[in-house]
């Protein structure tokens, strides 16, 4: 190919930065070559690809011989999909109240997936054996919905973290019930870097059935991976994926991304980061009067609450959420771009703007 290919204009100031969501941050560059690479010449479509194939042999060195991959465009899609494949018709799902699946996918698990959620209120986002009792009933009433599968985060919307003893102790409470246990695993990565064990050992190790593999949030530009790890517990992906309109045509592009991510430890790296950028924003804020810390920082984010008009200020500089607005509740992320300059100015930002209310 000889034509010469002009750079396209750039319509954003590449100097902004953010603290909103670790979906505001670019892709990684690494992420960005390994797109590049797979974009010379042809594969075969729909997942037959040598891109695809590698990632199968990745996901079961992280997480056993037997496990079954299943790349997706997005979150909602791993999500839905994965807890299609454990549930009948009649199935339903307990989660906490904050989850993502009953809070953030516009409720996609129910209309698109047909299947009633159970919403458990949970301190910090976490599910307990004891929270989960609150709704495992009614099994053989015709009337409830079956409670037939649990859906944990990892890490939760609240920031907090399962330990993999937790997680085990759930895992067994949930099968001995006859139920199946799904992770949403968006910030998978984090939760592995702030343990400091592999993925296997808060997964499959700890008895979940089928996972949700985040990638977006770790640097991709776009891309999830639905992770069967009890192939016994979850059927028809194969054909799910098409219904649910999550099979690419060009699977090679999703594939080679979450390749690149897991092949040299980029997951790792990158999550590693960004959590350290987040240690680094509570230790800076910590200390200003007028900012409470709500959650433990246990990862990539960092949970505050500020006093009124002070969050509006603070955002004509920098961009992040309201999490509560009747408590003045914030929710800040890191992500593998984020700088410690970047931290140093936001908290400095936070510090001139409490000073001032």
């Amino acid at each position: 190919m000889t034509d010469t290919i002009s750079a396209p204009a750039r319509l954003h100031d590449p100097q902004v930065r953010g603290f909103a969501s670790d979906n505001y941050s670019g892709v990684h560059p690494e992420i960005l070559a390994a797109l590049a690479a797979a974009n010379e010449g042809h594969q075969v479509a729909y997942g037959e690809d040598v891109y695809t194939r590698r990632l199968q042999e990745l996901m079961r060195e992280h997480f056993g011989a037997d496990t079954i991959a299943y790349p997706v465009f997005n979150g909602t899609g791993a999500n839905v999909l994965s807890l299609q494949s454990l549930l009948p018709r009649w199935g339903a799902v307990i989660c906490a109240k904050t989850a993502h699946i009953n809070v953030d996918e516009n409720g996609a698990p129910e209309r698109i997936g047909g299947m009633k959620l159970l919403a458990v209120p949970t301190p910090d986002g976490k599910l307990t054996p004891e929270l989960i009792d609150q709704e495992a009933w009614g099994w053989g009433d015709e009337h409830r919905a079956q409670p037939l599968a649990v859906s944990i985060t990892q890490t939760t919307e609240l920031g907090t973290l399962y330990t993999p003893a937790e997680i085990r102790a759930i895992a067994d409470h949930v099968h001995a019930r006859g139920m199946h246990l799904h992770m949403d695993g968006a910030r998978i990565a984090n939760a592995a870097a702030a343990l400091g064990v592999p993925l296997r050992a808060f997964t499959r190790d700890a008895g979940v059935d089928v996972l949700s593999f985040g990638g977006t949030k770790n640097g991709l530009m776009f891309g999830e991976c639905v992770v069967v790890l009890n192939p016994a517990a979850a059927t028809g992906l194969e054909y799910l994926r098409k219904m649910n309109m999550q099979l690419a045509s060009k699977m090679r592009f999703v594939s080679a991304q979450l390749v690149a991510l897991l092949e040299d430890g980029l997951w790792l790296r990158s999550a590693s980061h960004a959590n350290a950028m987040a240690a680094r924003l509570t230790a800076a804020v910590s200390g200003i009067d007028g900012v409470q810390l709500t959650q433990p920082t246990a990862a990539n984010a960092v949970f505050a609450t500020l006093a009124p008009g002070v969050a509006d200020r603070i955002r004509e500089h920098f961009r992040f959420y309201d999490w509560d607005q009747s408590t003045g509740e914030v929710r800040w992320m890191c992500t593998f771009d984020t700088t410690a300059e970047d931290v140093d100015a936001f908290a400095e930002a936070i510090r001139r703007e409490t000073r001032s209310s």
